[in-house]
């Protein structure tokens, strides 16, 4: 209203700002409310309520700015197509307005506009428009980031929250099996052989104690982003440790090593422990066997390693997840390396697992 009245003040061959004018212009701003609610009626509507303003003759000026908004919404929330008709539609009638109609329609004594004023009108109109589109891609843009950060950022936790799962499941898997098995025995010599039972008791005391401390390990992960564990991941170098819980548990492990040893990156050395670990804690659950083999073969950027036992699978219900297998897929899998599991033609199962690695540089 100030602004009109302000341009009115420089156009004396226009018709003056009256209750009419007024009411036009209120009329054209009310519908900018809706703007984000109903774009496409509201650019519509004030397009409409502007060429009357126009066809009534009333002064130029900032009655424009609510087409420009009107259309700024309507391409903002992707109706391009509709600003596009809409401010195009009223330029149209304002030519009209300005090189036929004016004769019938006031100020009285008007006369025809020049054709150079109509290019300054679609500059104005051309540029709204493209101001929009390029807020609308932002937007988009924007949009999209926020929409991909939000996916990478539940992918992380996903992965995480499955790493965790899975460290988890070896150490739990593993520790229980033996406890359940010196369970089982010292409960069975616990009168005969108290002797016997006592040396049980002290296996599943220190399983039990492992287990807690590498619990511990990682549910320390858990904490503070940036904590360092307060222990190192295990990796191939407990080997031993491990094949002494499985001869704890009555499993013969033997051990055997091809090719020239080398340090191992953290990951890669983690994932082969943890797939050793899973893989004679299945022997020890589901096989008959009381023996199995291990073989870790060091190759050029490669580790090979293959656990075999002669079976034959117990049919007994030994417990668990029965993600074991499932884990070591994904471990592998994290790594870029595949993994075997199934039934041997004699009769006994095998592991065998390839991981791509590149031996760290050691100082």
């Amino acid at each position: 209203m100030v602004g009109t009245g302000f341009s009115a003040r420089n156009q004396p061959d226009r018709e003056a700002l009256d209750a009419l004018g007024r009411a036009l212009l209120l009329l054209g701003a009310v519908p900018l409310l809706f703007r984000h609610r109903r774009p496409v009626p509201v650019v519509f509507a004030v397009a409409a309520v502007t060429f009357a303003y126009l066809a009534a003759g009333y002064p130029y000026g900032p009655v424009f700015v609510m087409v420009a908004v009107a259309c700024f919404a309507a391409v903002v929330h992707g109706h391009r197509t509709a600003a596009w008709w809409a401010i195009g539609l009223l330029w149209a009638g304002q030519v009209l307005l300005s090189h036929w109609l004016y004769r019938s329609l006031p100020p009285a004594g008007d006369g025809p506009a020049s054709w150079g004023q109509a290019l300054p009108a679609a500059a104005f109109a051309v540029a709204v428009l493209a101001a929009s589109e390029v807020v609308r891609v932002r937007r988009e843009q924007h949009a999209q980031l926020r929409a991909e950060r939000a996916v990478a950022e539940r992918r992380r936790a996903d992965e995480e929250r499955l790493r965790i799962a899975r460290e988890l499941h070896d150490v739990l898997a593993h520790s229980i099996s033996v406890i359940n098995v010196q369970a089982g025995v010292g409960l069975a010599l616990l009168d005969s052989d108290p002797e016997q039972a006592r040396t049980a008791l002290t296996t599943i005391k220190a399983a039990s104690k492992e287990a807690l401390g590498e619990v511990r390990q990682v549910l320390d992960t858990l904490r503070t982003p940036g904590d360092v564990p307060r222990a190192p991941a295990p990796g191939l170098d407990r080997l031993p440790e491990l094949v002494e819980q499985a001869a704890a548990a009555g499993l013969t492990v033997a051990v055997s090593t091809v090719g020239t040893p080398s340090a191992l990156p953290p990951g890669a050395d983690l994932a082969a422990f943890r797939i050793v670990q899973e893989a004679l804690t299945n022997v020890v659950r589901h096989s008959g066997s009381r023996t199995a083999r291990v073989r870790i073969a060091h190759g050029s950027g490669s580790l090979e390693l293959t656990v075999d036992d002669d079976g034959p699978a117990t049919g007994t219900e030994a417990g668990g997840s029965g993600n074991g297998l499932a884990g070591m897929r994904e471990r592998a899998a994290a790594l870029g390396g595949t993994i075997e599991a199934g039934t041997r033609p004699d009769g006994g199962f095998r592991v065998h697992a390839v991981l791509p690695v590149r031996p760290r540089e050691t100082p």
